[in-house]
């Protein structure tokens, strides 16, 4: 059965630990391995050490000879590896890896309501407005978007801490109609047991959270990762100078921040506010 491992190894080493873990479950050389693959011993060796990166015949072989119930499980790895086209290799990283592993996840946006608490039509809204972003691509990254959020409905899900700037609440993304949902969807969420959403006052005068969102997760083998969004390169670090920095500013926010009644209440204000006249 596939293992969980360490978050902060690349796509490639995760993929060569991944092969070289279950060749070894089945008790086979890399020479036996690479037989059954129709393929090198050295390409079966170079690929288990990271200094080559697998293609997708290759990850389709390993899914035939491995048979797991999760019958895509090498071809996911390799797709990692190559990067998907509806996202950078960091965010993928942490969409796929990082986030679904989390004890706890810390948020703050600036800007939009986060993709965890994002219903479909405020998705679409967000992404139809990124210019770069060819229409073709909108509907499978909003899929991407709703599929995250499965993790607030397991049964063992993760404390979420959200914090948003309050004029979130007054941006208006996809309309009316979509923003009058969507405040109705966070007001839903944030009753949840295990979630905390607070808003920080547009009138504060602290600046630490402006210039990017970001997210802190904190995993069940007790280190701490950041992701870090901007308008140029995102980042996904668990280097101690990054995750204080991290840490430091979302400290800093939260005293700023509505107690989570109040936050509910102006949520549900805003929302009421937005709802389309009929």
């Amino acid at each position: 059965m596939p293992s969980d491992l360490d978050p902060r190894m690349s796509p490639v080493e995760r993929y060569g630990r991944e092969l070289a873990r279950c060749r070894k479950e089945r008790g086979l050389s890399q020479r036996r391995l690479a037989d059954h693959l129709d393929c090198s011993p050295s390409l079966v060796g170079h690929i288990e050490t990271g200094s080559r990166k697998p293609q997708l015949d290759f990850a389709e072989a390993c899914d035939r000879f491995f048979d797991f119930p999760e019958a895509d499980y090498f071809v996911r790895l390799c797709r990692r590896v190559h990067q998907s086209p509806f996202g950078p290799g960091w965010f993928l990283r942490w969409l796929e890896e990082i986030e679904p592993n989390a004890a706890t996840l810390r948020t703050w946006d600036p800007l939009l309501i986060p993709g965890l608490l994002q219903t479909e039509a405020y998705a679409t809204a967000v992404f139809l407005g990124h210019f770069s972003t060819p229409e073709a691509e909108v509907h499978e990254q909003v899929a991407t978007r709703i599929e995250r959020q499965r993790i607030l409905g397991r049964e063992d899900p993760p404390e979420l801490h959200v914090l948003l700037d309050e004029w979130v609440l007054k941006r208006p993304i996809g309309g009316r109609e979509t923003m009058h949902h969507q405040l109705r969807h966070l007001a839903a969420v944030a009753r949840r047991r295990r979630v905390t959403v607070q808003l920080v006052p547009y009138d504060t005068s602290c600046t630490d959270g402006l210039s990017s969102s970001f997210v802190i997760a904190e995993l069940a083998n007790e280190s701490t990762m950041v992701s870090v969004d901007s308008a140029g390169e995102g980042e996904v670090s668990a280097e101690h100078k990054v995750v204080s920095l991290i840490l430091e500013r979302y400290d800093k926010l939260r005293t700023e921040a509505y107690r989570a009644g109040e936050s509910l209440e102006r949520i549900e204000d805003a929302a009421e506010q937005w709802k389309p006249e009929t």
